[in-house]
């Protein structure tokens, strides 16, 4: 599959990876110690949900646009932080009102999560989203855009200077073997950094691949989260997943209450797996 953040902006597997992300980075930064942060594969920065890309698959509308517009009542703590998150990125366009156009992609959300002091790498090889990259970031030095490999650049900064870190790994899966080159990466990274915090998301389009990936996390602390949409057209990516290795003190709560609200929102079936307790689906 190609999966090129720009077609996709805003869409389910979006919200799922970045409702998550920012639980991951509030709790991590909530210690008084540095954090060093790398995104492997961080695409654009942020993405207009009116451009041509986004505007040809119009996947925010049963994603982001959808969650936005469910009812507050009851909301979980967790999912409301990331729409404040998503919402005050838009805000940044002089936009008050209306429906929303702007989306922040990982590295605006994880930039924005920072304290002082804290590090950010993000990667991207894709010649065209590295430079758009770059723009987004330019004159911040708390964020250093690479255009690279991520796979090679987890090897190169694994482990970072600070001891504490987060490592998010969302690659575009335009290999046939991506899933093989995942493992190895992440059994690589594991090796130089074990007590490192490392959010994977995969798709599920083939259920044996993605089974056998998951396979691959035997033995480490993880918490598995999945989420199947009901109705989705055909030939579209319709399930994917997120593995959180050794999650931070009472993430795995916050997924509990706020994975199966989001599946309720989004008309999708939600699982959550974790490594220290049984398997619970929820609907």
């Amino acid at each position: 599959m190609n999966y090129r953040h720009a077609f996709h902006a805003g869409n389910f597997t979006e919200v799922l990876k970045h409702m998550a992300l920012c639980e991951l980075l509030r709790l991590l930064t909530a210690k008084d110690k540095k954090l060093f942060v790398l995104d492997t594969h961080a695409g654009a920065g942020g993405y207009d949900l009116e451009s041509d890309q986004a505007a040809r698959t119009k996947e925010a509308d049963a994603g982001i646009l959808r969650l936005m517009a469910a009812p507050r009542a009851g909301m979980p703590a967790a999912v409301a932080r990331y729409l404040a998150a998503v919402a005050a990125y838009d805000r940044k366009f002089g936009r008050s009102a209306g429906p929303l156009r702007h989306y922040p992609g990982s590295p605006r959300l994880v930039r924005a999560g920072l304290r002082p002091g804290d590090r950010f790498v993000a990667c991207e090889l894709h010649a065209e989203d590295a430079l758009a990259l770059k723009r987004e970031f330019a004159g911040d030095r708390g964020v250093e855009v690479r255009q690279a490999d991520g796979y090679q650049a987890l090897k190169a900064l694994m482990p970072p200077v600070e001891r504490r870190g987060l490592v998010l790994l969302d690659p575009p899966f335009e290999a046939a073997d991506e899933f093989d080159r995942l493992a190895r990466a992440l059994k690589q990274a594991l090796r130089r950094f074990a007590t490192g915090c490392y959010a994977v998301w995969y798709p599920i389009k083939d259920e044996a691949a993605a089974t056998a990936f998951k396979e691959t996390l035997a033995g480490v602390k993880a918490l598995i989260l999945e989420l199947r949409l009901r109705a989705a057209p055909e030939g579209k990516l319709a399930a994917c997943g997120l593995a959180v290795i050794n999650p931070p003190w009472t993430f795995e709560e916050a997924m509990v209450e706020a994975l199966p609200w989001v599946g309720s929102a989004l008309d999708a079936g939600a699982m959550l797996t974790s490594r220290s307790s049984a398997s619970s689906p929820t609907a």
